[in-house]
């Protein structure tokens, strides 16, 4: 044990628990000692929490189970006491309806598990799409010194005619597939093929958008998010963590609530853009920001999106995979690149400012990094637009969609749901052409809990005319790694009567990007019309925690997060508060 560590006992969190000589004290060292932990342990080292999103039923997190272990070692290392817990595991491509919902409930468990336990710093194991913004939010409350490690990208298998075996070229076969430009044989052949290792997707989809957001942030190790998860190095980096979670539990912080301001968020968002990241993580930050009391708005993201180019020449909206990124220098290599235009003096917390990550980077590729005024491609890589069909804001990845429709008026088809519109996309009576735009509703928080339905399929019959694209609306998500003029988090929701629950099919829509609009040419009148004749759907959750989610959801453009969640929390139990109860005995 170090003297630093005995010096600064009295300052520890698990104080409370563990260094008090009553009746409390006595059973919370004497519950750990079934662990293997003595009194002297538990009297002088300070705890670090490990919590562990790994599950059998999610993939993407499978080496969490070994890194865990690695993280345990660099506690040891350190002189601290690691303590795993096991999360909730939201599988993105298992759980039904949605993982979206899921996010809410994760970030509850790992707030009450933070604050509840006697845990001096945590570490948080996540990896696939939801389980890292959830555990942010859920830290972020609890205000604990914290750092994150994810599990790391897969490794894809190379096929025939590229790096089709990732879920980016999931929706590139699909797309073959409908166009009937593959036999069937073909399916199966991909199907063998599409999983080549566990780790989240090795695309920018939303896994890899988030882990460099939260690397951006300031909350993981510098060049930490991108090591795929079966390259030696991330149990390397796991050892790290551990040694700084000791670390950082020692010195007290920094805590989220010390790293996490105005300057992190646009820090953040600027990294988002670079990337060509998932919309996703809008919402997500939207969410975080709520969480520590930072006044983060949609228009925020338009705002830095005009300034920063994309630069990242990464899937879906440039050429190649993660691991390429990595190798050219990875985020601290993004922020050397982009560094006119961050918040240089931001906090991290392995202790160094952005800037100074920033001076010790290399760019070793600038065919993957590419320089600002040589993009990937021109123009915004993300968009928010508003009008008469979302005044509270709707968003378009710009870097995936066709610039040709970026001033469309159409003729709207309306879908009341996906089955709907499963059924019936391919109806030659719908008079669907490539000028139509296709509106799918009652898809948002409320209405279906978000899901990634935001790519709203092409008929059959224009995919074999060679059509690749149309402007689809909805109240939905997308797929990071999808592609498409999607119009998606249109606010507020049908579900929760906004103008999307309005239209009707033979309506005109207008969309204009560079004006930032998305209209429903319909006058006043008949709107108002079709207000009063409007009713919402019948709640078909009557118990349970989707109940909870519907009754409490904020809409799209706050992050979807619940409205009791938001804003500034004392993050600890009161002081003294229970201190003296012991229950169980």
């Amino acid at each position: 044990m170090t003297q630093n560590s005995a010096e600064s006992g009295a300052s520890l969190r698990s104080a409370r628990w563990f260094r008090k000589n009553d009746l409390p004290g006595f059973i919370h060292r004497s519950t750990l000692a079934m662990d293997g932990w003595t009194r002297d342990d538990l009297m002088q080292r300070p705890v670090v929490g490990i919590l562990n999103t790994w599950s059998d039923l999610n993939p993407c997190n499978l080496s969490l189970r070994t890194l865990a272990v690695k993280v345990r070692e660099g506690v040891l290392a350190a002189g601290g006491i690691p303590l795993e817990v096991p999360l909730m595991s939201i599988s993105e491509n298992l759980i039904k309806p949605t993982s979206f919902p899921f996010r809410n409930l994760l970030a509850m468990e790992a707030e009450e598990t933070i604050r509840s336990y006697p845990l001096d710093a945590v570490v948080l194991l996540s990896g696939c799409d939801k389980t890292q913004p959830a555990l942010l939010m859920g830290a972020a409350s609890a205000n604990v010194p914290v750092i994150v490690l994810n599990s790391g990208p897969a490794t894809p298998r190379s096929m025939s005619g590229g790096e089709l075996a990732t879920a980016n070229g999931v929706w590139k076969f699909v797309d073959q597939m409908r166009a009937g430009a593959l036999p069937d044989k073909a399916f199966e052949t991909f199907e063998r093929n599409v999983m080549g290792s566990p780790g989240h997707c090795a695309e920018m989809g939303t896994a890899s958008s988030m882990s460099i957001v939260t690397e951006a942030l300031g909350l993981a190790l510098s060049r930490s998010s991108l090591v795929p998860s079966t390259d030696a190095r991330r149990g390397q980096l796991a050892r790290q963590v551990g040694q700084r979670a000791v670390e950082l539990a020692l010195a007290g912080g920094p805590t989220p609530k010390d790293i996490l301001d105005d300057h992190a968020f646009d820090n953040a968002i600027s990294l988002l853009c670079a990337i060509g990241g998932s919309t996703n993580v809008i919402i997500h930050l939207l969410a975080l920001a709520g969480r520590v009391g930072v006044p983060l708005q949609l228009g925020r993201f338009d705002e830095i999106a005009r300034r920063v180019p994309l630069i990242a020449n990464v899937q879906p909206a440039g050429e190649h995979l993660t691991e390429r990124l990595m190798m050219a220098g990875g985020v601290p290599a993004l922020f050397k690149e982009l560094s006119p235009l961050l918040h240089l003096d931001a906090r991290t917390v392995e202790g160094r400012t952005i800037g100074e990550i920033a001076d010790a980077a290399e760019i070793t590729d600038d065919e993957i990094i590419r320089p600002r005024h040589r993009p990937v491609r021109p123009g915004e890589s993300l968009i928010v637009v508003k009008g008469s069909l979302a005044p509270d804001g709707a968003v378009i990845k710009a870097a995936a969609a066709d610039p040709a429709l970026f001033q469309h008026k159409g003729r709207a088809v309306v879908f009341e749901d996906v089955q709907s519109l499963a059924d019936r996309i391919d109806d030659p009576a719908l008079g669907i052409d490539e000028n139509s735009i296709l509106v799918l509703r009652n898809v948002g928080p409320r209405g279906a809990a978000m899901p990634e339905w935001g790519m709203l399929p092409i008929p059959r019959r224009l995919m074999a005319r060679g059509i690749r694209d149309m402007v689809r609306i909805s109240d939905a998500r997308m797929s990071g790694t999808a592609y498409g003029t999607a119009v998606l988090h249109v606010s507020p929701e049908a579900a929760a009567g906004g103008p999307l629950a309005l239209v009707r099919t033979g309506d005109m829509i207008e969309l204009d990007v560079a004006g930032r609009r998305l209209d429903l040419l319909v006058d006043e009148e008949e709107m108002q019309r079709r207000r009063a004749a409007w009713a919402a759907r019948d709640e078909v959750h009557v118990r349970g925690y989707r109940k909870l989610y519907n009754s409490h959801v904020e809409q799209a453009h706050k992050g979807c997060d619940f409205d009791f969640l938001r804003g500034a929390n004392p993050g600890n139990l009161p002081e003294g508060l229970f201190d003296g109860w012991v229950g169980g005995w």
